[in-house]
């Protein structure tokens, strides 16, 4: 398994990692913005993504956008194929892009907002800390891509202060190390179960 950062050889699997993030999404029951194959080779041809390769075979892929003159950057579209799942690929991934994240925009803060609790443990395990979206981009062109998510309509309900998606942040001036935290997955369980019942209970 070969897990790199993309290069313009990888465009050939544009078609194939959006599909594989269109159907996780349908079989999660969850929101999520729509990506285009084009939007997906751009970020290869740029350098702006981890892919993870075997035998030729698409297995796994991040991207990374940046927002406010690059001072947050957001780690996007982390999907493991079907056929190479549960073998902790995605952790694998994740860690290689966060890190050139890093290598990339050394003063950005990187954050992300997710339902899944797989991410969520991956994100808390590499440093990053819930945090209200207030603390996040303001960019609007950020927030524009959630248009597309089926719990928009929530994001807009509580102008913009939460939604069903978690908000986590990595500041690096807060220096925090992966290997002193622990996580607790029944908190972060508990808390995406609230906000369901909070917010789907008023959209009915």
């Amino acid at each position: 398994m070969k897990v790199v950062i993309a290069n313009m050889s990888h465009i050939k699997y544009a078609e194939i990692i959006c599909e594989t993030i269109q159907e996780s999404a349908k079989v999660r029951g969850t929101g999520i913005a729509e990506r285009t194959p084009d939007y997906i080779a751009k970020k290869i041809s740029t350098g702006d993504a981890v892919i993870a390769i075997e035998d030729d075979q698409f297995a796994g892929f991040c991207y990374i956008e940046t927002w406010d003159n690059k001072s947050f950057v957001v780690n996007s579209g982390l999907i493991v194929h079907p056929n190479f799942r549960n073998q902790g690929l995605a952790k694998t991934i994740k860690k290689k892009i966060f890190e050139y994240s890093q290598e990339k925009y050394p003063e950005a803060k990187i954050f992300g907002i997710t339902t899944g609790l797989a991410v969520l443990k991956i994100n808390y395990e590499l440093g990053y800390q819930p945090v209200t979206f207030s603390e996040l981009t303001t960019d609007e062109a950020f927030w524009d891509g959630c248009k597309t998510c089926k719990n928009y309509d929530v994001l807009t309900r509580t102008d913009r202060k939460m939604c069903l998606c978690t908000g986590m942040l990595y500041n690096p001036k807060n220096n925090n190390k992966a290997e002193e935290r622990k996580y607790d997955s029944k908190v972060l369980s508990r808390l995406k179960k609230i906000k369901q019942a909070l917010f789907l209970k008023k959209k009915k």
